[in-house]
């Protein structure tokens, strides 16, 4: 446990955040923590039509925290094993809600909480495909 957590785990904290971040971006969250048989994702997000994309967008978020980026950055986390357990949760969201018509992205919201500091946010469109 961090002492500035307030009781809250870090990468929950996190997850709260990027969450609030992706709202003020307009985008809408569809679901949080979508667990399945293939894996995990952390945030699954709709945005609407843009110029360049004239379809919705389903955004299935990868989020990483971490407390400092001394050593690392926290998107550096997203190694290759994580980026197909990702894709697999999405393959099978996408198999089991209706998807057809829809643009599909993977994002990355990094996020470093230090004390005593404001959190500082990265999003990270298109991460990984």
């Amino acid at each position: 446990m961090w002492p500035f957590d307030r009781g809250k785990p870090l990468g929950v904290r996190g997850e709260r955040i990027a969450l609030r971040f992706l709202k003020r971006q307009g985008l809408k969250i569809l679901a949080r923590n979508y667990r399945c048989p293939s894996g995990e994702v952390d945030l699954i997000a709709l945005q609407g039509a843009t110029r360049d994309i004239p379809a919705e967008t389903i955004v299935f978020v990868e989020v990483k925290t971490r407390s400092s980026d001394r050593y690392t950055d926290p998107a550096s986390a997203v190694n290759g094993d994580k980026r197909r357990r990702v894709q697999a949760a999405a393959r099978y969201y996408l198999r089991t809600h209706p998807s057809e018509g829809y643009h599909v992205r993977f994002d990355i919201v990094s996020i470093v909480l230090q004390p005593g500091e404001k959190p500082r946010v990265e999003h990270i469109v298109e991460a990984f495909l």
